[in-house]
């Protein structure tokens, strides 16, 4: 025992403190570190089993502690094998993820803590419980159901087992993904292969060629290295005006994790096979209707919603297709009567510079990120009364460009910190982008005696690094992709809730949780805050007013076709989990390639394997759920609307609507069901009318 106490004492892995020591942790810590803390939870778990009564302090209270405890630890864990991979890092989770599997299925089955929370649910306590108070009983006795509490004999032992598989292919399969990335490099040393392609995206190749051994490689003269890190491939599917360098890399990108040592196909049959078995093992269906359990739509719901935006989007879409092969045909291109993928985003980009004047790479020296940042904390101070100041030092990173923040109200006192890690780094880091709680914010697990425990958060991003002295240049996207994550950390560190199992975006229905960060999105278009970030980092040039507008504009370019592709992935993820048959006469792929059908004007390729690197459905909390994308911008334009309708140019109506925005959606967390979060901040349940209005799919005169 004294051993497992001094592990505990010197592992920096669990080390207590304010922040955690991101800077310490390695590989070799993992283990002995994740087991010395099992062991402690597993008596701190007997304990509760031994003295657990159905009140709050009795039961609820030292839950929060152990659950807590472990999910800050292990998320730990899993955030270094996403922003620091290693074989060594593998390893050691691989050897200690199933006994940590295993403890997490005795506490979810749980018999006394689920049968005390029944007793509270029908015992006199229950009228006495807070509305916070009381979903939080109700999830838990839904998550404990769900996690197989009722099972007996062979169905639990097989659940555990299924559970335990599951999390395996769960993390071989980002393995693969994140391997077959890196695999793929394409050296270019004529010029002439990459003409088109802008100075940034010169830059980076060259600095990547460097850093492979190709000492002197200059954006210039070469060489350079083509990736299928998403900044580094989609430059060339955007401006490479060699056809089949967009064609190698698109099949490449496509076709990522399908074949040899990494293919993923197996791993999703299996995914797919064990999550249908659970379900059955429960009682359900399929996987679907338990993906459903604990959101608000159901499948049916879901699907009638990504119908009504795939109708709505088609016809437009089609005449996408039809404007790019008349433009393609006026600049002589043969491929204009012969449009493939790889031709889609090249000529996208030509008809949008033509329409609008606008061009994505001269407008980067515009969006330098620091400005950006900038831009975003004063519209966050604007809407929600807070500060947002620069910490380095304060708390320990995990890399060198990783910055630190505190979040302070209006009196400089913190509320909340948050991580910002936004470069990419091929090598070591997943792509894509995303945030997440390091501490959720608790009353029980206050520290240093303070009133609550203030929630920490983390933002990671796959952005275009500096390149040489100038700092990171970033695409329009980029800037939306800033602002959305930001949204979900605001929902994790504005909350006001106290109980820390519904604190921030804890107990919120999944398909609610993108509401707070596409609401963000819609912020990068607003004059005020738009013009006070775009701003040449060189010169200091304001954006002109003409070019604001024009960006204006091209808000809705496409968006029809940008729908569609976003249908066909929640369609393909719907369908796999709720009507497809494992080993029956479709392949996946067959599936694919069926709702492609009615969801892309332009058909699949035959050999296309994205599936193999969906992440989303196979990796992720998204399974049966990537709809919650379409289902929270339904949500997410319809609180925008509320800042239009009190006048956006109008700062006290939209100081008055962001301090009811924050005290509601931000601030409520999981402690009151979503759609009446809403209500609550709109007056009204959401309507699908501002979200088809913002794409330019309404009628002129219902948008009118």
């Amino acid at each position: 025992m004294a051993g497992g106490v001094e592990i505990l004492e010197e592992n920096p892995l669990l080390q207590a403190g304010p922040f955690l020591r991101f800077d310490a942790v390695e590989p070799k810590h993992v283990c002995p570190g994740i087991r010395a803390l099992l062991q402690q939870l597993e008596n701190d778990l007997a304990e509760l089993e031994r003295t657990v009564q159905p009140t709050w302090s009795g039961l609820v209270e030292p839950l929060e502690k152990i659950v807590d405890r472990l999910s800050v630890v292990w998320r730990v864990v899993n955030h270094l094998k996403s922003v620091k991979d290693s074989e060594d890092l593998r390893s050691a989770i691989e050897e200690v993820q199933p006994e940590k599997v295993t403890f997490q299925l005795r506490l979810g089955q749980n018999k006394p803590i689920f049968n005390a929370f029944k007793a509270i649910k029908e015992g006199p306590i229950w009228e006495t419980l807070t509305e916070a108070q009381k979903r939080i009983v109700e999830v838990e006795i839904k998550e404990a159901t769900l996690n197989g509490v009722a099972l007996e004999g062979d169905a639990k032992v097989r659940f555990n087992e299924i559970q335990q598989e599951l999390e395996k292919l769960s993390l071989k399969f980002t393995e693969n993904v994140l391997d077959a990335t890196k695999c793929f490099e394409k050296l270019i040393t004529d010029k002439k292969d990459i003409e088109g392609l802008p100075a940034t995206a010169l830059g980076l190749a060259a600095q990547t060629a460097a850093s492979k051994g190709y000492e002197g490689a200059t954006a210039e003269n070469g060489p350079w290295i083509i990736t299928l890190d998403f900044p580094s491939y989609r430059p060339v599917q955007q401006h490479a005006r060699n056809r089949s360098l967009r064609e190698e890399l698109y099949r490449a990108y496509v076709t990522r994790a399908s074949t040899g040592k990494l293919d993923n196909s197996p791993v999703i049959d299996q995914i797919l096979r064990l999550r249908l078995e659970r379900a059955k093992l429960l009682g359900y269906n399929n996987y679907a209707e338990v993906s459903m359990a604990m959101k608000m739509a159901t499948v049916e719901k879901a699907e009638e919603l990504l119908e009504k935006i795939r109708s709505a989007s088609w016809d437009s879409a089609v005449q996408d297709l039809e404007d790019l092969k008349t433009f393609a045909k006026k600049q002589n291109a043969e491929e204009a009567n012969d449009m493939c993928h790889w031709d889609i985003i090249f000529w996208s980009e030509r008809l949008r510079e033509a329409q609008y004047d606008i061009n994505e790479e001269e407008l980067r020296p515009f969006f330098a990120l620091p400005k950006v940042m900038e831009s975003l904390f004063t519209l966050a101070k604007m809407l929600f009364e807070i500060d947002i100041e620069p910490a380095d030092g304060l708390a320990p990173v995990w890399d060198k460009d990783v910055k630190f923040y505190a979040v302070k109200d209006l009196s400089g006192c913190p509320v909340a910190y948050f991580y910002f890690d936004p470069y990419s780094r091929p090598s070591e880091k997943q792509g894509g982008a995303w945030m997440d709680q390091v501490f959720g914010r608790s009353r029980v697990l206050s520290q240093d005696g303070t009133s609550v425990r203030l929630p920490i958060a983390h933002i990671v991003c796959n952005q275009t690094p500096p390149v040489g002295d100038k700092p990171s240049l970033m695409t329009f996207r980029e800037v939306e992709t800033v602002f959305h994550e930001f949204g979900h950390a605001l929902q994790n560190m504005l909350t006001k809730q106290d109980e820390g199992l519904v604190a921030g975006s804890r107990g919120v229905e999944w398909d609610a949780v993108e509401l707070p960060s596409q609401f963000m999105e819609n912020w990068c278009y607003h004059r005020q805050t738009l013009m006070g970030m775009a701003k040449h980092y060189e010169t200091g040039e304001i954006l002109s007013e003409e070019r604001y507008l024009k960006l204006l504009a091209a808000r809705t370019f496409r968006k029809a076709s940008e729908n569609l592709r976003q249908i066909r992935f929640a369609s393909i993820d719907l369908e796999l989990y709720s009507k497809y048959v494992p080993g029956g006469s479709e392949t996946i792929f067959d599936v694919d390639q069926r709702i492609a059908q009615r969801t892309q004007v332009v058909p699949l390729l035959q050999e296309d394997r994205f599936l193999c690197s969906f992440l989303h459905i196979f990796a992720d909390a998204y399974a049966a759920g990537y709809y919650s994308y379409q289902w929270a911008e339904v949500l997410s334009a319809d609180a925008f609307s509320a800042f239009e309708e009190a006048g956006l140019d109008n700062e006290k109506a939209v100081k008055d609507t962001g301090k009811r925005f924050r005290d509601t959606v931000l601030a409520l967390g999981g402690g009151r069901p979503p759609l009446q979060v809403f209500i609550d901040f709109r007056g009204r349940e959401p309507s699908i009318d501002p979200l088809l209005r913002h794409n330019g799919l309404l009628p002129t005169a219902a948008a009118a």
